[in-house]
């Protein structure tokens, strides 16, 4: 019988803050940005939360439901080091890890009994590990799907603990709302609510085939999920599987929509360093290399070029976003600017003598200011261009619809 937890951390980006500022513990704070600025929320404390403050929603919109909050920018180093710790203790129980985003991951646990004991008393040895290797709270589900623990830590929170055991799948999700089902957002809400359908129990009464006919493919999912199944492309996979990114991307909203050259240049210097970061430590070249821009109307422009040979360099993302930036830019203001690339590589393939040493070179160089960010932050090194363009970059914790806001 399959064993699957799911673990997620509890406010997450707001917990490490108290980490670190330990007089922020039980007041509303809002981490995302400051309270007027253009964006959205990335995470909110409980004491938020019960004003109305959640993720992705703008910032001025939390201001006006919760003004006497803290607005944080957030620290997404403190960050990813946290999550890191946690990942760290997952592997000493089970090595088939999956992180499904920052704050939270599944873990594969079958077989492990013998060695963790069964599978509610393992769920509470690593609630209390995570606890004390990280001091942040933590909240997990354990049952024989995905879905259900998915579900279930949701359930459990904040920091508890839930199994779910097997053959009790389909009662424990028959009362939630079928708004709890992952994938299911608020347009497919209102599709099920118009045919009668507003608890998981009601969708599992419906025949698989009105619900294919209905909805397709999805429907046919939608049903195996209303009695705990992993059905869908939510949760294709093996847990443990490879969990290479298919592409890295950075992007920046601007507080107020801007026509100066010299900070877009400067922003688009300072993305093709983060996406050049995020490759090393991925160990991927990237053979395709992609602009995105949006104007003041939410007009939105990609446009790529596929270079001769896979790079993971700054300069070389760099020189490549910029000239296709300075050919299709017509210069209105911009609200939106971003780097991406895929078509990943494990090499850069084969160079000529003389650009293979000069990108070795380049190679060790950004290397080791991925060490000095790494120790002293973001700030401490970067391409002289991106100086003007620096930003604190915005995360995002998980998010029902596995989307992060622009």
């Amino acid at each position: 019988m399959r064993s699957i937890f799911h673990i997620d951390m509890d406010a997450f980006f707001v917990s490490v803050e108290e980490l670190y500022d330990p007089s922020l513990k039980g007041k509303p704070v809002v981490v995302g940005g400051k309270a007027n600025e253009r964006g959205v929320v990335s995470a909110a404390s409980y004491a938020a939360r019960k004003f109305g403050v959640h993720s992705a929603i703008p910032l001025r919109t939390a201001y006006a439901l919760c003004p006497h909050a803290i607005f944080l920018e957030g620290h997404r180093d403190r960050y990813t080091r946290h999550s890191g710790e946690v990942r760290e203790v997952l592997q000493t129980f089970s090595p088939l890890v999956e992180m499904a985003s920052i704050d939270e991951a599944y873990l594969d646990m079958t077989g492990t009994e013998r060695l963790h004991g069964p599978p509610f008393s393992a769920a509470h040895k690593l609630h209390e590990a995570i606890k004390s290797k990280t001091k942040l709270n933590n909240s997990i589900s354990a049952s024989t799907s995905r879905l259900v623990s998915k579900v279930g830590s949701d359930q459990a929170k904040p920091n508890g603990v839930l199994w779910i055991p097997p053959g009790a799948e389909a009662a424990f999700l028959a009362p939630l709302d079928v708004r709890k089902i992952p994938g299911v957002g608020k347009v497919a809400e209102k599709n099920l609510n118009e045919l009668g359908i507003y608890k998981v129990g009601d969708l599992s009464k419906l025949d698989d085939r009105f619900l294919e006919q209905r909805f397709g493919k999805w429907g046919l999912a939608l049903a195996g999920k209303s009695r705990g199944a992993d059905a869908g492309a939510w949760f294709d996979g093996e847990i443990g599987g490879d969990d290479t990114p298919k592409s890295i991307s950075h992007e920046h909203t601007f507080n107020t929509d801007t026509n100066d050259a010299v900070q877009l240049e400067s922003t688009l210097a300072h993305l093709a360093e983060k996406v050049g970061r995020r490759l090393r430590e991925h160990s991927l070249h990237a053979r395709t290399v992609q602009l995105k821009f949006r104007y003041s109307d939410f007009s939105t422009f990609t446009r790529a070029h596929s270079l001769d040979h896979a790079t993971q360099l700054d300069t070389e993302i760099l020189h490549t976003v910029r000239a296709l930036f300075q050919l299709n830019w017509n210069r209105t203001p911009i609200r939106l600017i971003g780097v991406h690339c895929s078509g990943f590589e494990e090499n850069e393939g084969q160079l000529s003598l003389l650009d293979g040493d000069r990108n070795e070179k380049l190679k060790k160089v950004f290397t080791a200011a991925d060490a000095l960010r790494d120790k002293f932050g973001d700030k401490t090194i970067n391409l002289g261009g991106a100086l003007k363009g620096r930003f604190t970059e915005r995360v995002y914790e998980a998010m029902p619809e596995a989307k992060k806001p622009e």
